[in-house]
């Protein structure tokens, strides 16, 4: 299947996602972290973009990046070659790291500005973790070290003071945007070729249709496994391996019972 050109956004800022290959951590201590923050400095240097926001999670990462040489693929590329020759010198590892195309959607409006940004520095909370330290929440109460703030912080307010103090309001008052903010999950859907080769990896098949004829215990297990991958529909997974939504939807209530 042929891959589709990036959309352009007009404004030039995206939503950009990086995430670690079949769910594989890219930070397991403080230094990955320490490295990865040098490594965007390295790259912000060398072609000009500007970083709006970000979270390292640990197992993917979000940015809202300000792409004005429209060199995004060139940058990802640079950033994720460097960082992965880091980490798998550092833990003795081969191969990929990263998902091989990373996710993005342009950023079209200011009301869109403030809640990806939201959603972005919430994400660590979203995941049950608290006072967590790898976001750009702080760099827009103090002192910026990697973002530029000003854009985001005037979408609430031309006086920086004033908007600070909305800024904060927003975030504190997230409880009551929830289920509206969850329509920023929707960047991290993945494609049936990304499920396709996921699956391969989980099951050791070629062909995931051969899922269909493993014996009842093993296909729930199957299914279970790839249930877990970050992004995947069932209606995916049904069209994938064969079985239908309803199975699907048995075994994963069956599952949360045990």
């Amino acid at each position: 299947m042929p891959r589709l050109k990036r959309k352009l956004s007009i404004s030039k800022v995206y939503h950009v996602i990086i995430r670690g290959i079949n769910k594989q951590d890219i930070f397991l201590d403080k230094q990955d972290y320490f490295k990865f923050i040098k490594e965007i400095e390295r790259t912000k240097s060398k072609y000009k973009y500007e970083i709006y926001a970000y979270s390292l999670m640990n197992d993917h990462v979000h940015f809202v990046i300000y792409d004005k040489n429209e060199n995004m693929s060139i940058v990802m590329q640079s950033l994720n070659v460097s960082y992965s020759s880091y980490f798998n010198k550092k833990y003795e590892r081969t191969g990929h790291l990263f998902e091989n195309r990373f996710k993005s959607k342009a950023i079209e409006s200011e009301e869109y500005l403030k809640n990806v940004v939201r959603y972005i520095h919430k994400n660590p909370e979203n995941a049950g973790l608290k006072k967590y330290e790898w976001t750009s929440y702080n760099e827009y109460l103090y002192k910026e070290k990697l973002i530029n703030k000003e854009i985001v912080l005037k979408a609430f307010e031309e006086n920086i003071n004033n908007a600070i103090n909305d800024f904060k309001y927003f975030h504190k008052n997230y409880s009551k945007y929830q289920d509206y903010d969850k329509g920023y999950e929707l960047l991290t859907r993945i494609t049936d070729e990304e499920a396709i080769e996921m699956i391969k990896n989980i099951v050791k098949e070629n062909n995931p249709l051969k899922i269909q004829q493993y014996e009842k215990n093993e296909k729930k297990k199957a299914v279970i496994k790839i249930l877990k991958i970050e992004g995947i529909t069932k209606v995916q997974i049904s069209r994938i391996i064969g079985i239908s939504t309803k199975t699907i939807c048995k075994i994963e209530k069956e599952s949360s019972q045990k």
